[in-house]
């Protein structure tokens, strides 16, 4: 993994993404079964409260995975939508949580404007390229109702991207992510570390909560 990844072209991208969600689809069962059962109900709350207005709320889970967050949604009661790369994925969440899955990846989105309240990217848009996520971030503000919430949770680094365990990743700085999602027009709410309780050190997770501006 490089610290810089240098610029790649629209080819060399679409098989970056395409190689990463293969991996996943090798892998979806074994995903699951360690994925889960995690907890992360920091994430929930951070992400929820931070919502305005009255719920039910509509919901785009971004890299839904096998739907472990979207069944969390629904039996809540909002409306939630998944959105993933791998096919695999997608028939797991659909039959997991019952709930409408855009079978969409992050460099090829198409997203209603306006249509969302919130999006939750529980460790998903570490995936982009770097180069990717000044475009990836305007789709994303663009399809959040005003003042619509994002949430990401990504492992953090110094600021390092290529390919870890045949998936390509981006490991960013707080201060990097924040110049990318700021640059978006979104506005910081909150930020911290996981997992809760322990030293920095071993807390590899950044998770960020932001406003559309």
């Amino acid at each position: 993994m490089s610290r810089s990844a240098g610029r790649y072209d629209a080819h060399q991208v679409r098989r970056l993404l395409d190689r990463t969600i293969a991996f996943y689809d090798r892998f979806a069962l074994n995903f699951w079964k360690g994925t889960r059962d995690h907890d992360v109900s920091q994430n929930y709350a951070a992400f929820l409260n931070a919502i305005e207005g009255a719920a039910p709320y509509s919901i785009l889970d971004l890299g839904c995975g096998p739907g472990r967050d979207l069944r969390h949604f629904r039996s809540l009661g909002h409306a939630a939508v998944g959105l993933d790369g791998s096919q695999q994925f997608v028939a797991m969440a659909r039959a997991h949580s019952q709930c409408e899955i855009l079978h969409q990846d992050f460099i090829a989105m198409e997203l209603p404007v306006g249509r969302f309240d919130g999006i939750f990217a529980n460790a998903s848009l570490f995936h982009v390229p770097s180069q990717e996520l000044p475009r990836v971030l305007l789709e994303l503000f663009a399809t959040l109702k005003p003042r619509g919430v994002l949430f990401s949770s990504n492992p953090r680094g110094n600021n390092e991207e290529g390919f870890s365990d045949d998936r390509y990743a981006c490991f960013l700085d707080l201060d990097t992510w924040r110049d990318y999602v700021t640059a978006a027009g979104f506005v910081e709410i909150d930020h911290y570390y996981r997992p809760p309780g322990l030293p920095r050190d071993r807390q590899p997770w950044l998770a960020t909560v932001w406003r559309k501006a």
